[in-house]
């Protein structure tokens, strides 16, 4: 009976998967194109560099997804290292959206003096009604899930922090997922205890559900002066490709193994991968509108969060000999209009300091992570340490009684004996009986 369900299932399954490869090939095709397109129209007006850079880096993600997706629909030998370099991609596209935040915000420094802005704000706050007294306001972990605009300047280190240890995470953790599948203990899909799988999705689903809460946290606390891109729609259409995809697989790989789907061949893979492609097709006509490449057409202006689009000239004009009509108010619109850039600067810098911006949080979140393990281990060494001191003095100071006992002699001239030697005088009398 097993055989002919087996047998019928392959069966379904190679009639399906032509028809589902010419689809999703379409599919991705189309979401490529258009991506590719976008993401060309951005390199030749790349006037904001600070944003720009990070904005192809989360352009970039449809093509990826898409590519990795029929690829691994098409040879299903390959599904482990598509899902390898989809995973990585992804933890950078996340880190990339949470950078471009900051940027549209005027970097780092302008960041964190707006923070520290709102935490005063907060802080300065005139005593409630009615009350005698209000308790002071303290930055602690508590006032990150409750009021997360009191931590002032820290909101951004925990932020950054948060990105940076899911894009290590999920590099780690696809990487230890194929050298597990080489030894063929991962089992893809598969949530027995057996198996790595069940271990790494835990891990992962904690990691990112931390990096998307820590996103919505500096969200929240800044949307107010990110009005001017519209933020809520950027958001919206990126974490619906991140929290979609993943939870997606992790629900089909959760049916299969609970018997409502198939669980033999590829079919949990080749599920995930037609999905996809029908998604990114779909997300790469949402970024047209979402990132749109005709702000960066324009000259930027100095102001951070805003990007010049045209200057609106009034003029009140008034017609000679008829003073009783009403003025007309004539508007003429200009646009300042930027000169075309050079694709290969643009590649350059995105690469190159894109990768040194990348480099340089790495190496911070990572010193940020060794530095609390390091001052406990320095502490054990230390009680350690104490402990070991404190044990010899006990013995200095015993040492020190012994020999005091031994030089202290009576008044007839008979020398006092210790009690180590009373023990060692009677060993040895016994001996001699």
């Amino acid at each position: 009976m097993a055989s002919i369900y087996i047998l019928d299932y392959q069966s379904t399954y190679r009639d399906l998967h032509q028809p589902a490869l010419i689809v999703a090939g379409c599919l991705a095709f189309i979401a490529s194109v258009l991506s590719f397109h976008l993401i060309f129209q951005h390199l030749r007006s790349y006037t904001n560099p600070a944003e720009q850079k990070w904005i192809v880096a989360v352009l970039f993600m449809v093509p990826v997804y898409a590519t990795e997706s029929i690829l691994s629909l098409w040879i299903p030998r390959l599904s482990l290292a598509c899902d390898i370099l989809r995973n990585c991609y992804e933890a950078f596209a996340l880190y990339s959206f949470g950078s471009y935040l900051i940027a549209c915000l005027g970097g780092e420094q302008q960041v964190i003096q707006l923070l520290e802005d709102e935490s005063r704000k907060l802080l300065s706050e005139p005593l409630l009604e009615g009350a005698d007294e209000k308790p002071l306001q303290q930055r602690t972990c508590r006032n990150f899930f409750l009021r997360p605009c009191v931590l002032g300047k820290d909101l951004l280190t925990i932020e950054k922090f948060g990105l940076v240890q899911y894009m290590i995470l999920k590099t780690v953790c696809a990487f230890l997922a194929f050298i597990l599948e080489l030894f063929g203990v991962y089992g893809d899909g598969e949530f027995k205890w057996y198996y790595g799988y069940p271990y790494l999705a835990v891990v992962l689903n904690f990691s990112q559900m931390w990096a998307l809460y820590c996103l919505v946290q500096f969200y929240n606390v800044t949307h107010e002066r990110l009005k001017p891109i519209k933020p809520l729609a950027k958001f919206i259409s990126f974490k619906a490709i991140v929290f979609a995809t993943w939870w997606q697989g992790v629900g089909i790989a959760l049916l299969c193994s609970l018997g409502v789907l198939p669980n033999e061949g590829k079919l949990q893979t080749g599920l995930q991968d037609f999905l996809i492609c029908i998604e990114m097709a779909v997300a790469a006509v949402a970024h047209i509108f979402v990132f749109p490449a005709k702000p960066y057409h324009f000259l930027p202006v100095s102001e951070y969060g805003k990007v010049t689009t045209q200057t609106t000239k009034a003029v009140l004009k008034r017609e000679e000999g008829d003073r009783e009509k009403p003025a007309v108010l004539e508007k003429t619109e200009t646009e300042v209009g930027a000169p075309g850039t050079s694709i290969k600067d643009s590649v350059q810098d995105i690469v190159i300091e894109g990768g040194q911006h990348v480099v340089k949080d790495v190496v911070l979140t990572i010193n940020q992570a060794i530095e609390p393990v390091e001052k406990g281990m320095t502490k054990i060494q230390e009680t350690f340490h104490q402990i070991s001191v404190a044990s010899d003095d006990n013995k200095e100071e015993a040492e020190l009684e012994v020999e005091h006992v031994e030089q202290n002699v009576t008044r007839s001239g008979s020398r006092v004996l210790s009690s180590k030697e009373k023990v060692i005088t009677k060993i040895n009398s016994g001996n001699e009986r």
